[in-house]
């Protein structure tokens, strides 16, 4: 079979097409055939070693995907042969054809793409999972959004609007914050590329606390970090939730003072760790995301679509910050 490989740590150009052996199926594992990969956040750096997890080399990125269920080795129950599946097994999906857990994988609804399957787990589920489990977001807060037409970021415009809140996206042109208008966000600010000086980040608090009005943001979801971090901070409202989802920014060093005068939580979303601590609640999350696909309520919005072999580009493309909503890589039957 085909597979990305990464062999040494570096950026996308390092990445190698290869021709391996297929997998096979162990005692309670399914071999998937993939369909579709979803790119995210993590392939960029976990190819680099700047991720939680090093695999041992040589390993393929790709942490979500989509496919049907080839083989099934012994002891295997929950699943069948011709099922369509969805599996988040952290990396490793860059591939035709990968063994994984069989209780594990997730059925996809009869509708669904396996495009779209490959592009929901990741994004709504952590998304879901900051704005439910860690948030307890109740309908008619206000949240805002940082890095807002990013996988993640539009994700939670969506489920933040479908969840009952007033939702504002924060974004870094103009094009972006049309996109996460389309995505439902009820008002959008523009803010610079980073780095940000002290006079920058004033006046984007400024532009932030204009748009959120009345008493500010009663939950941010911070997909940036960076200098974006206190301008956030300064535009919340008492009591309220900061979500700590990622960094591409820089890691902030928010000043703490700043929680204390609004009685302010910072939250962190590792979301993850928290489907291998509670596969059950992960389970459920998932069941509510398929129920609210069915309903029209999100959507997965795929902006870019790369073959297997231009994989390194689907990566890179998510790097760069130039891509809008979600990168899908397709493998071809």
């Amino acid at each position: 079979m085909r597979a990305i490989l990464s062999t040494a740590p570096g950026g996308p150009e390092t990445l190698t097409l290869e021709t391996v052996d297929d997998p096979t199926p162990g005692r309670g594992e399914a071999l998937v055939a993939v369909k579709a990969v979803g790119v995210n956040f993590p392939d960029t750096l976990i190819i680099e070693d700047r991720y939680q997890f090093r695999p041992q080399r040589p390993f393929s990125p790709g942490g979500e995907l989509a496919g049907v269920v080839e083989a099934l080795g012994e002891g295997t129950a929950g699943v069948q042969v011709g099922d369509r599946v969805i599996a988040v097994p952290g990396w490793g999906g860059m591939v035709e054809k990968l063994a994984v857990p069989a209780a594990t994988l997730m059925k996809i609804p009869d509708q669904m793409d396996f495009a779209t399957a490959a592009a929901l787990t990741m994004t709504y589920g952590t998304s879901y999972y900051a704005l439910k489990d860690r948030a307890r977001m109740k309908p008619g807060e206000t949240l805002l959004v940082l890095g807002a037409a990013g996988g993640v970021g539009i994700a939670a415009v969506e489920l933040g609007k479908a969840m009952g809140a007033r939702v504002v996206a924060g974004v870094s042109s103009g094009d972006k914050a049309a996109f996460a208008r389309a995505a439902g966000a009820d008002e959008t600010v523009i803010y610079p590329r980073g780095p940000l000086d002290r006079d920058q980040q004033k006046a984007l608090a400024a532009d932030l606390k204009r748009a959120l009005g009345g008493d500010g943001a009663d939950v941010v979801y911070d997909a940036v970090g960076g200098a974006y971090c206190e301008p956030a901070l300064r535009a919340m409202n008492w009591d309220g939730r900061y979500l700590v989802v990622g960094f591409p920014a820089g890691i902030p060093a928010p000043p703490l003072n700043l929680t204390l005068l609004k009685s302010v939580s910072i939250v962190g979303v590792f979301w993850g760790a928290a489907v291998m601590r509670d596969p059950a609640a992960h389970a459920a999350n998932m069941a509510d995301l398929f129920r609210l696909w069915s309903e029209g309520r999100i959507r997965p919005r795929i902006s870019r679509r790369y073959p297997l072999e231009h994989a390194g580009e689907a990566i890179r493309a998510l790097g760069d910050r130039s891509a809008m909503g979600k990168i899908v890589v397709t493998v071809a039957d």
